[in-house]
């Protein structure tokens, strides 16, 4: 690989997150709601009470502009690992592109073929078709999240695959190691949850700002019991999975988690944060305090991490500078052996051009000795190694934060309407049109906190970020950012206004 403009690097991965950030505005939606809908239409078709038909499809409807637009971003970001991140397609597209490929042909194929059977065939079709129809939906729009998060998780803690010297490939040498990766299961699991919570938050939303108006008072209350039962166990639920995912990411990344805690200084028993202001000032290896204040819960890092109060987790120093005492290896030893590898590819290289068969040999057996290091041969210097700490601490700590706080909200909106108290309880139903926004800074956050927080990695330990790009001036990716930047806001926009027209006219008899 050859040089690789810098200022590219920055832009191609400023355009990714944008298209990402974006579309993760619209794909937690989707998930939640089909499965609300799914639950309202189940209703509809035990009970034969039309006031559930009615609002199945208004739902139906909302879910409709929600899907369509987010459409459009996922088929720009798939693009963009084409044009942008040549070399990393190159480098592991044998493994990354298999369940891309498989979520098309099924699960997306499955999802919009019964999409237009659920939302143009009413009474076109039986009750029971059309619910058969629904539920499908549903179930595939959770597959297509499946597969996807399965490549993600191969990013996070790539397993299953083989290095070919010949042709400078990752090559799959097992799909069910990929497919049962433990890092992609766990991030299967919390994100479908996430969206889950999201889709509540938002029914709840729009049903509490009938009620504050005092319009549609049947249909607000019936969604409110559904979108809060709903939002009550899948938030349980996306707490148990948070806390696989944090001991899978002590396990498999233990830079990122270090960077999630503010934690320079490893030690046992590590306190977790609950809440902190860190320090700008701090810098890697200085004795500065990592905060300006916080409030931390003693030995909760260690527990949550290995279910032990004693369990050591290394800081941010002992990850860079290397522990011989917890044989932690230190980022510039992991260079050295990195550049060896590179070298030693470099010299396979050459034999193979020279026909040096002896030579090969001698190249190939050095070169599979250091190759597990091979992505830090790559590196500049050991600081890049840490993931940027203020972006991932903030971004954890919010989504936490708030993750806590909707678990609270759907335990008393739901108690609040069982007890026929909603209504006299506006605070409460301001707190639930507000925490509709709030649950999209928590879905934001938590995609920060993966992705930010695996840097400098595009594959981790693997492949840096900055020798996955193509090999394009800077100029077009510029361009490019700045149009799809106009284009994913107008959007968003447009999404919002349709929507907004359409709970302002309310759900129609039907």
């Amino acid at each position: 690989m050859g040089h690789i403009d810098p200022s590219l690097v920055d832009w191609s991965r400023a355009q990714f997150a944008l298209t990402a950030l974006y579309h993760w505005i619209f794909v937690p939606l989707t998930l939640g709601l089909t499965f609300i809908v799914a639950i309202m239409e189940t209703i509809y078709v035990k009970t034969g009470d039309e006031w559930w038909k009615k609002t199945t499809r208004f739902w139906m409807g909302l879910l409709a502009i929600n899907f369509a637009i987010g459409l459009a971003t996922g088929i720009i970001m798939e693009f963009e690992f084409g044009t942008n991140w040549s070399n990393y397609s190159w480098i592991v597209g044998d493994i990354f592109g298999a369940p891309l490929a498989i979520e098309g042909i099924m699960a997306f194929f499955m999802e919009s073929t019964f999409f237009a059977v659920m939302f143009f065939g009413w009474d076109k079709v039986s009750k029971r078709f059309h619910l058969l129809s629904t539920w499908l939906v549903a179930i595939g729009s959770n597959l297509s999240a499946l597969w996807i998060l399965v490549a993600n998780g191969w990013m996070q803690h790539p397993v299953g695959m083989r290095f070919n010297p010949d042709t400078a490939r990752n090559e799959m040498v097992s799909f069910w190691d990929v497919l049962f990766n433990p890092n992609a299961y766990t991030k299967f699991l919390h994100t479908i949850s996430s969206g889950y919570v999201l889709a509540s938050l938002f029914v709840i939303g729009v049903s509490s700002w009938y009620l504050l108006r005092k319009r549609e008072i049947k249909f607000a209350k019936r969604s409110i019991v559904v979108a809060a039962s709903f939002g009550l166990l899948v938030s349980l639920f996306n707490l148990t999975t948070g806390d696989d995912s944090a001991r899978q990411i002590a396990v498999d990344q233990p830079m990122k988690l270090a960077a999630m805690e503010g934690l320079y200084e490893g030690k046992p028993g590590a306190e977790i944060v609950a809440f902190g202001i860190l320090n700008p000032d701090k810098k890697l290896r200085d004795s500065t305090d990592p905060f300006l204040f916080k409030v931390a819960i003693p030995d909760g890092l260690s527990l949550l991490s290995y279910h032990r109060l004693d369990a050591y987790i290394p800081g941010i120093h002992q990850l860079v500078d290397g522990s011989k005492e917890h044989k932690i290896l230190s980022v510039a030893e992991k260079m050295q052996r990195g550049r060896k590898a590179v070298e030693a590819l470099a010299a396979y290289k050459a034999a193979k051009k020279a026909e040096d068969k002896e030579a090969m040999k001698q190249a190939l057996a050095s070169f599979r000795h250091y190759s597990a290091y091979l992505g830090y041969g790559y590196l500049k210097n050991p600081k890049q190694a840490v993931p940027p700490v203020a972006t991932t601490f903030y971004a954890f700590h919010t989504m936490v934060g708030l993750g806590t706080w909707f678990i609270l909200l759907f335990f008393l909106i739901l108690y609040a309407a069982m007890t026929d108290r909603l209504q006299k309880l506006r605070w409460l139903l301001w707190a639930g049109v507000i925490s509709l926004p709030l649950g999209y800074v928590a879905q934001e956050a938590g995609w920060i906190t993966a992705e930010v927080g695996r840097q400098p990695w595009a594959i981790q330990d693997m492949l840096p970020v900055g020798m996955a790009t193509s090999n394009l001036s800077t100029s077009p990716v510029m361009l490019t950012f700045w149009l799809f930047a106009i284009l994913f806001t107008a959007l968003l926009i447009a999404e919002v206004k349709i929507m907004a027209t359409q709970i302002k006219i309310g759900p129609k008899e039907h």
